[in-house]
């Protein structure tokens, strides 16, 4: 029963991880529009974004809003380098990366993210028409689309519900 109720509230509170770029990743070539990108999306505290890139070509740097706008990179609020960066949000409000290599925040290579305060109220309600997931117990689905992504959540609730009920009925 402890099992049960660690799963229910530690479980889904993971966040959504976001590939920036999705397939294209972060990069100069091939002009990806990091504005559409972004605001296909929609970022919440605790959820991740992903900076995957060739290291010797590129950096993410963290910046505020004026910096951002000129581009520039003397006095970055991060800096991140490893090719591979997962970078948990950790506050709602304006975010804003760029690559610090000369010329590629002036091509384009540049994201603001708008993060909004996760609430109790974002997750998708139950109805009796639910159907439990096949997916593995212990973990809830997830899914880059954030509203099948809440339904998944919805779904996982449901199916520990079910859990939990049927061990007290044993």
């Amino acid at each position: 029963m402890f099992l049960v109720f660690l799963f229910l509230f530690i479980g889904p509170s993971q966040g959504e991880v976001y590939k920036v770029g999705d397939s294209s990743g972060w990069t100069i070539i091939g002009n990806v529009n990091y504005t559409a990108w972004a605001t296909s999306k929609t970022f919440h505290v605790g959820d991740t974004i992903v900076f995957e890139y060739n290291k010797q070509y590129h950096n993410v740097l963290e910046v505020k809003e004026a910096d951002f706008s000129t581009c520039t990179t003397a006095s970055p609020l991060a800096k991140f380098t490893t090719g591979n960066d997962s970078i948990p949000i950790k506050q709602a409000g304006q975010q804003y990366f760029i690559c610090g290599f000369p010329g590629h925040c002036e091509g384009g290579q540049k994201v603001e993210i708008m993060v909004h305060k996760l609430t109790s109220s974002s997750a998708a309600p139950l109805t009796s028409s639910a159907v439990v997931p096949s997916a593995s117990p212990g973990a809830p689905p997830t899914s880059p689309n954030n509203a099948a992504s809440e339904t998944h959540k919805a779904l996982y609730y449901f199916s520990l519900l079910v859990v939990f009920v049927s061990t007290l009925l044993v």
